[in-house]
């Protein structure tokens, strides 16, 4: 196999964790779309579906993973899963819906949920303060997220269904807060250009509400927040983000943090509960789909970009983690993105 890894013996853990979060965040290629930004009177309630029914509704590509998020300006509101399980959000407060599961947002009690496709169409907000005889409730903004190549992509396997961020927690790792008082400046300015510069912010602050989330991920866990902040395993899943080609083997691996093999590897299973050989294999795996959809690369070209000097090998891995071939798999996605 190509031989491209580099030694991260004396790499420090804050450069470590931040090249791997780039890479993960940046290989999502994460765009935002605001929605709705409106004032409710209680009693009130808004049904969200499923991220499937919200790519069809705003006409994005299938292999696209849309997530939908609400931020409370002021007021408070109910999320409630299709579970039934309730999360109530506060001013300065927000949830991004990683889970992709239908859920509602209300406040107070109400028979019916006004789906978010008759707001979406133009329909009339029946709940406005002006409209009924009632104060002024929650004001929200909400809207999607979309992110791509989510297959293998680690740090998307570990986050939550739902992610909740509060904006007046001050981290050292992130900025949220600013980024949001950022949005909200721009959207109340209303000036030219107005409309990009905020879409640009949402993809911001998806990324602001992930690293919030990493800082505070407990370590006890077996997680792959916790694998990367681990001094020595956080060093290890670097060099194989930093080069999937490298003929990685656990014994290189452990070579590269100082470490015997056995404790190596018993210790990265424990921090993220897989094995190191597998890790590499599913990053190998996204690399590879990557590659696939957004070039015109030879798949014997990627295969060996991402370790394999065998086309035959990267095919047989590639379907069995993926489920077709690699032709087969770029044929589809370039037809779900035309």
């Amino acid at each position: 196999m190509p031989d491209t890894a580099v030694s991260f013996a004396d790499t420090t853990v804050p450069s470590g964790i931040s090249s791997v979060v780039d890479d993960t965040l940046r290989s999502l290629r994460i765009s935002g779309s605001l929605l709705l930004r409106e004032t409710y009177a209680p009693p009130w309630s808004i049904a969200i579906p499923a991220s499937g029914q919200l790519t069809s509704l705003l006409g994005i590509a299938a292999s696209v993973h849309v997530v939908a998020f609400h931020l409370v300006e002021f007021g408070h509101c109910t999320i409630t899963g299709a579970d039934g399980v309730e999360v109530l959000l506060t001013a300065g407060e927000m949830a991004i819906c990683f889970g992709g599961t239908a859920h509602r947002i209300s406040e107070g009690k109400t028979a019916k949920s006004q789906p978010v496709e008759e707001l979406l169409a133009g329909c009339p907000n029946l709940r406005r303060p002006d409209l009924v005889d009632s104060p002024a409730g929650t004001s929200l903004l909400c809207g999607v997220f979309m992110l791509h190549h989510t297959p293998f992509n680690p740090l998307v396997a570990a986050l939550p269904p739902l992610l909740r961020a509060s904006l007046s927690r001050p981290g050292e790792l992130h900025n949220l807060s600013g980024v949001a008082r950022l949005m909200t400046d721009e959207m109340n300015r209303n000036a030219l250009g107005g409309g990009y510069v905020v879409d640009r912010l949402l993809e911001v602050l998806c990324a602001e509400a992930v690293r919030a989330h990493i800082e505070a991920a407990p370590h006890r866990e077996a997680s792959w927040f916790r694998g990367i902040k681990d001094p020595v395993i956080g060093r290890a899943i670097a060099a194989i983000h930093a080069a999937p080609g490298a003929d990685w083997t656990v014994q290189r691996l452990s070579s590269d943090v100082a470490m015997s093999p056995s404790r190596f590897a018993a210790r990265f299973s424990e921090a993220l509960g897989d094995s190191p050989m597998s890790y590499a294999t599913k990053w190998r795996m996204n690399v590879a789909c990557r590659e696939l959809a957004g070039t015109q690369q030879g798949v014997e070209q990627i295969a060996a970009r991402v370790g394999y000097e065998s086309l035959a090998a990267f095919s047989r891995t590639f379907k069995k983690h993926v489920g077709i071939s690699p032709a087969a798999w770029r044929t589809r996605e370039r037809q779900t993105t035309t």
